[in-house]
């Protein structure tokens, strides 16, 4: 065999085996996205099933069973009744402005006042008896290792005294404490990763430490910025257990409401899936319209 013709061969190899590895690839993030989109696929494909669809697994529509508005219908949503007047439909909006109110609200707070303690711990030097900045910032996200339970009686406690029960300002106060730790992660993260040249060259030109904050830095860290406010806002969003234990019915939230489709005749399948469907379909939007503003966040800094 002579040279070129090794040289070809060997090329032809190489071809296949890269060919080969990408279809593994590709085989492995199709399974992979099918794992993760199933369960999106059965609540939505659910919410138009009757009961026996349900209890039979039925899965493919039009081939395993017909489409039909039931769950929808039983919240109002169906397009037979959207135009009707329907108490469900009234509670279910009432649910859903309460969520839309606390999430929006809180991860907005956590994000003004995490970016303000992330910029401090990044720019600055603070020193509290033996507690250093890195001391300050692992004592932040050791607050994600208390379980909620263990804090329900002293809230409960708290918000009664105060008058904080069953209120939306009540929630958004607690929300913001809970998010506020890994708001204060991502946004430090962010700050790390932007070089302190650009601040010192700014304050040269003239510009006071608020002003290089604002003019020179937050644009470079927006993006990390909409990525800790969406993560902030869906665990808001889908918070169940306090929004279970300090409201009743003035501020009760959409995961409350979705949780009580349980009752004496079993599980309303049919409905909970309408329900959780129109309860998701929010972020989905949100994760789809700031898509690149999520993955420049939470890619920043990985590479300096």
């Amino acid at each position: 065999m002579s040279a070129i013709e090794e040289r070809e061969v060997i090329g032809a190899q190489s071809r296949t085996a890269f060919v080969a590895g990408r279809v593994f690839i590709y085989a492995a993030l199709f399974l992979w996205a099918f794992v993760c989109l199933f369960p999106l696929y059965w609540t939505v494909t659910t919410s138009f099933k009757t009961a026996p669809n349900v209890m039979q697994g039925h899965i493919v529509p039009w081939l395993q069973f017909s489409p039909d508005w039931r769950g929808w219908r039983s919240l109002g949503l169906s397009p037979d009744t959207i135009f009707q007047t329907s108490t469900v439909r009234e509670e279910f909006l009432k649910r859903f402005f309460n969520s839309v109110i606390a999430s929006v609200g809180a991860s907005a707070l956590a994000i003004v006042i995490g970016s303000l303690a992330a910029y401090g711990l990044t720019r600055f030097r603070y020193r509290f008896f033996w507690f250093r900045n890195e001391d300050i910032s692992f004592f932040f996200l050791s607050q994600l290792i208390l379980p909620p339970v263990v804090l329900a009686l002293p809230f409960l406690v708290l918000y009664k005294e105060f008058g904080l029960l069953d209120t939306r300002i009540g929630l958004i106060l607690l929300y913001t404490l809970m998010v506020l730790p890994i708001v204060i992660w991502i946004m430090r993260d962010q700050f790390n990763s932007i070089p302190v040249e650009l601040e010192e060259a700014a304050l040269v030109d003239g510009l006071s430490v608020w002003g290089a904050f604002f003019r020179i830095v937050l644009p470079i860290a927006l993006p990390g910025m909409v990525a800790a406010f969406i993560l902030a806002l869906v665990l808001c969003w889908n918070e169940y257990f306090f929004a279970a234990l300090l409201t009743s019915t003035d501020a009760k939230t959409l995961p409350v409401m979705l949780a009580s489709q349980t009752g004496s005749q079993g599980i309303n399948w049919w409905a909970m899936a309408a329900l959780a469907t129109a309860a998701i379909t929010p972020l989905a939007v949100i994760g789809i319209v700031l898509e690149r503003y999520l993955i420049k966040g939470m890619t920043a800094g990985a590479v300096k």
